[in-house]
C-alpha cells in the first residue's frame, strides 16, 4: 500500500472506531462530521436528515448555508439530479459530474443560488438509513463539497465502504419504537436480564425456565424491536427504558 493508501485507511479506521463506541446520536454525529470530511476530503460537508431536515441538519463550516440559501435550496432542489438520486434514487455514492456535464450543472437555479456561493464546484453525495424519530424510519443525506478538482474513483470506494456502517449505527442509535402490547411480559422479563449482562443460562436459572424458552423469547422479541442480536436488543431495551404496555 502506498502512502496516499495508508493515510487514507487511518481515516476510514477513525471513523469506523467513533461509530463502534458511539452510545447516542447528539453526541455522534457532531464528532463524526470532521471525520467524514477528512475521509472523504472536501472544502465543506452537508448532513441532511429526512423527512425533517430543518430538526438537524448540519453542516461544515457550521456556517456554511444561510437562510436565503436555504430557502432557495427547498424551492429548487426537485430539478437537482443528485438531490433525486439522494431521496428518490439508490442513495450509492455518486460524483456530480458522473450525472451531469459541468454546463447543465451550473446551469442549475441551485447551483447559482445555492452551490456556487459556497464554492461547491464538485459534489459527492450519498443517503443511508438514519435510524428512528417518534416511529417514522428516516435517512440522511451526506453531500460533501469541493472547490478545485473532482472526487476520485477512491474517494467514492470510501464513501462506499463508510455508507452501510453509518446506516446500521444510526439504526442501533435510534431504533423502531415497537407499537402497544407488541411486547409479552416474559419478553420484557428475559429482554430486562439479557440488558443486564445476563447470558441465556443465567436468563433461564432466574426466570425458571429451560435455555430453549429463553431462545424462543428472544427469536420474538428481535422480530418485534426490528434487531438482529442480542447486543442490538439490550441497547434497544436500554434506549426506551421499557416504560411500555406490554401483552400478557
Amino acid at each position: 500500500m502506498n502512502a496516499a493508501g495508508e493515510v487514507g485507511l487511518r481515516r476510514v479506521l477513525a471513523v469506523v472506531d467513533l461509530l463502534i463506541d458511539a452510545v447516542d446520536e447528539d453526541s455522534l454525529v457532531p464528532a463524526l462530521l470532521p471525520l467524514l470530511l477528512r475521509a472523504v476530503p472536501g472544502d465543506s460537508l452537508v448532513w441532511t436528515p429526512r423527512p425533517d431536515p430543518a430538526e438537524r441538519m448540519l453542516t461544515l463550516p457550521e456556517d456554511l448555508l444561510d437562510r436565503a440559501a436555504l430557502e432557495a435550496f427547498a424551492r429548487h432542489a426537485a430539478a437537482d439530479a443528485l438531490v433525486t438520486h439522494t431521496t428518490t434514487g439508490t442513495g450509492a455514492p455518486m460524483r456530480r459530474s458522473t450525472l451531469q456535464a459541468g454546463g447543465e450543472y451550473r446551469a442549475l437555479a441551485t447551483y447559482a443560488d445555492v452551490y456556487r456561493p459556497i464554492g461547491a464546484e464538485h459534489q459527492l453525495a450519498m443517503a443511508f438509513p438514519g435510524g428512528y424519530a417518534d416511529g417514522t424510519p428516516r435517512s440522511v443525506c451526506l453531500a460533501v463539497n469541493r472547490s478545485g478538482s473532482d472526487f476520485t474513483d477512491d474517494d467514492v470506494a470510501v464513501a462506499a465502504l463508510l455508507r452501510p456502517r453509518l446506516g446500521r449505527v444510526l439504526n442501533r442509535l435510534a431504533p423502531p419504537m415497537p407499537g402497544p402490547d407488541l411486547v409479552t411480559g416474559r419478553e420484557s422479563a428475559v429482554l430486562g436480564l439479557l440488558a443486564h449482562g445476563l447470558t441465556n443460562q443465567q436468563i433461564a436459572h432466574r426466570l425458571a425456565i429451560s435455555p430453549r424458552t429463553v431462545d424462543k423469547h428472544l427469536e420474538h422479541a428481535y422480530a418485534k424491536l426490528h434487531v438482529g442480536g442480542r447486543v442490538e436488543a439490550a441497547n434497544a431495551w436500554l434506549t426506551r427504558g421499557a416504560p411500555m404496555r406490554m401483552g400478557p
